[in-house]
């Protein structure tokens, strides 16, 4: 009962986190997602002008005179109200942020599964066990290239944020519109690949 009780506490746990990304995503609350977003666009952009130590230590210096800060304003208040509050973080100090066992297997399991996976996938690809998904990846491999030489790892990380912030939006907004573009544009590729796969020798799948 109790491993029961814990498992279904975990998976209430995952789907609230979930939610959360939902919602920041679709910009459920403007502010929360705004902060978000304009925070994470700002380490990146700092990322692109300094080394990713100096942006750390300036991060820590920053947390750091924060919480002294308020720490130092709290101890005087308190001496001159003479109040007893104690200390004002340790409602955190003494929250659990450890990782019990079940959930350190739990997710070693997932990352196992997730790079066996990928593993096997590379295999398959690199190793031309479907002539045609091994086609699409060496043309995707190829057009990779050319994005790296318009953009560096941060530029596309910036691109992906923004993106992630945006999308999610935009296709709730139009939706029936990009629905019927990405059908057209899936029946013109199916269409393409099927006439490469007729003419191509040992290029059509297998029947299952």
């Amino acid at each position: 009962m109790q491993a029961t009780a814990d498992v279904t506490k975990k998976e209430s746990a995952w789907s609230g986190w979930k939610g959360q990304a939902i919602d920041l995503l679709y910009w459920r609350n403007v502010k929360q997602s705004g902060a978000v977003f304009s925070s994470v666009l700002l380490l990146l952009f700092s990322l692109t002008q300094f080394s990713v130590v100096s942006v750390g230590a300036y991060l820590a210096l920053a947390a750091l005179s924060a919480s002294i800060s308020f720490r130092i304003y709290k101890s005087v208040l308190q001496a001159v109200q003479k109040t007893d509050e104690g200390h004002p973080f340790k409602s955190y100090l003494e929250m659990e942020i450890a990782l019990s066992q079940d959930q350190i297997s739990k997710y070693a399991d997932k990352i196992l599964l997730y790079s066996n996976t990928c593993m096997k996938e590379l295999r398959r690809l690199f190793l031309v066990q479907d002539l045609i998904d091994s086609l699409k990846f060496a043309v995707l491999m190829w057009l990779l290239t050319y994005v790296g030489a318009l953009f560096n790892g941060l530029t596309l990380l910036i691109l992906a944020v923004v993106s992630m912030f945006t999308m999610p939006v935009v296709y709730e907004k139009h939706q029936a519109q990009i629905d019927q573009y990405v059908g057209l544009i899936r029946t013109q590729v199916n269409s393409v690949v099927g006439k490469i796969q007729a003419k191509i020798p040992g290029a059509k799948r297998k029947e299952e």
